[in-house]
């Protein structure tokens, strides 16, 4: 199974992700790592061009062809990165989940990116400013969305793998 986390930085992604890996005794792939371990090999910069997708989806392909769950996190607010994660879950001829994470509760989201701590070693955290200036295109398929301002990270856990999509 590929279950794919996108959403604006602040809005949870991670911390669901490392609860679901744990629950769901998953495979842990983050957009921040690759793209900062591109940056340190010396070859790319921040922002980072679109390698670290490339990078992320070799890497879960290769791991669902293993018989690993994989939990994908990344912005992911393109059409086209939505569904080249699809192609990677079909080629690997396992399930796929989309979860969008949000965080409804603007005040509560702007200070969670203002006292955001790191936890990547050189990796630029976003501001506010950078958030804001994100631009979701349309979903064109189904997606379960997780609002973390409103449900525990427990319970959002548990409605991705049912797959449920009302809390």
């Amino acid at each position: 199974m590929l279950i794919v986390l996108s959403g604006l930085p602040g809005s949870g992604k991670t911390t669901v992700a490392r609860a679901l890996t744990a629950r769901a005794g998953a495979v842990h792939l983050r957009m921040d790592t690759v793209e900062q371990a591109l940056v340190d090999s010396g070859h790319e910069t921040h922002p980072v061009s679109p390698a670290g997708y490339y990078v992320l989806r070799a890497l879960a392909g290769d791991l669902l062809r293993q018989g690993h769950t994989v939990v994908a996190d990344s912005v992911n607010p393109l059409t086209i990165t939505r569904e080249t994660w699809r192609e990677v879950a079909r080629e690997a001829g396992v399930g796929f989940r989309e979860v969008e994470v949000v965080c409804s509760d603007v005040a509560q989201h702007e200070r969670r990116v203002r006292e955001r701590v790191g936890d990547i070693a050189g990796l630029p955290l976003p501001t506010w400013e950078d958030v804001q200036a994100v631009e979701f295109e349309p979903w064109d398929g189904n997606r379960l969305v997780v609002d973390t301002a409103t449900e525990a990270v427990a319970a959002a856990v548990e409605r991705v793998l049912e797959g449920s999509t009302r809390p």
